[in-house]
């Protein structure tokens, strides 16, 4: 038997302890449909249901609480060992923790600026990956996805840039004309998937497409992979504005619609509601937050800027 899928465990037990998959998703800042998506993978690799799912929520089967029961204890003595070994040399640096394309897209590039107004300040900035809770014990700020706020005990969270997100591709792909944006024309040009197939399918069924009931086209799990592709000229990727401006503003990736999806989604700044001991670090966590809603406040200006730029037109099939 393969390694277990030490992910798909932890959603499981999230799932157990909370009572819900949609408490699950808020505790670890994912989405619903990832906790189905991880669960499903548990059930496949153990070869048997843990869920009861006749009614109006998936109960669980006894094998699945005493599998839950026994991930409980283990996954403590895990967080307990690592709290033991983890180092105190970040104890004055506010730790930030950022999901993927937040940190590479949107964050990193910006950090400069931080770094030139607080160069008294250090940051120490790790990833936030899906399916794993924030730690607000040892976590000052993190930034997330979700198509709701998540309500996990001693944070606060609050809505940072918007989730919406519309067709792309590179010029040497596209051109430089406008493109009649069909369902056709797309699936001869290439498409390219975040996740799973739906994004591009309710795409294709708001612009009143005949939807296929296989869509063509590499899906890619994370949006760091599906951008370097798009960039790449690999296809056509629906990419989320906040996290594609300065592609736009620069002419790597041209945007071919204003038809968007994912406007239910949002990215979310969540921080901690414990205040630091350290006087410091409570002031040096405060004046990362400042400059975090200066650099929030600029997004909307320069992103309606880029779309009116950018916009193409959107055609009827034909």
């Amino acid at each position: 038997m393969s390694q277990p899928p030490l992910n798909a465990l932890r959603v499981f037990e999230a799932v157990a302890r909370t009572g819900s998959f949609r408490a699950a998703a808020e505790s670890l800042c994912v989405t619903q449909s990832a906790v189905s998506h991880q669960i499903k993978h548990l059930e496949d690799w153990l070869g048997v249901s843990l869920f009861d799912r006749n009614g109006r929520a998936p109960r669980l089967l006894p094998r699945g609480a005493a599998l839950a029961r026994d991930l409980t204890t283990a996954f403590d003595g895990i967080d307990g060992a690592c709290r033991r070994a983890r180092p105190s040399s970040y104890d004055g640096a506010v730790v930030v923790a950022a999901i993927p394309s937040v940190a590479v897209c949107w964050l990193i590039p910006r950090l400069p600026r931080f770094r030139a107004l607080h160069p008294e300040i250090q940051l120490r900035v790790i990833y936030a990956h899906h399916g794993h809770e924030i730690d607000v014990a040892t976590t000052d700020v993190a930034f997330i996805f979700a198509d709701a706020p998540p309500l996990s005990e001693g944070t606060l969270t609050e809505p940072f840039l918007s989730g919406r997100s519309v067709p792309v591709a590179s010029p040497v792909l596209v051109g430089t004309a406008s493109v009649e944006l069909s369902a056709p024309w797309l699936l001869r040009t290439g498409l390219l998937h975040d996740t799973d197939l739906s994004g591009w399918q309710t795409w294709l069924g708001r612009a009143g497409s005949d939807v296929p009931d296989r869509l063509p086209g590499a899906i890619f799990e994370d949006f760091n992979l599906l951008r370097a592709a798009a960039l790449a000229g690999q296809g056509v990727a629906l990419c989320s504005l906040a996290m594609i401006g300065p592609d736009l503003a620069e002419g790597r990736l041209v945007q071919l619609s204003d038809m968007s999806v994912l406007e239910e989604y949002d990215y979310y700044l969540i921080q901690s509601s414990l205040t630091p001991r350290d006087a410091g670090r409570r002031k040096a966590r405060e004046a990362f937050l400042s400059w975090i809603r200066q650099e929030q406040a600029r997004a909307p200006a320069i992103s309606e800027r880029i779309r009116r730029d950018g916009e193409r037109s959107l055609m009827p099939d034909g």
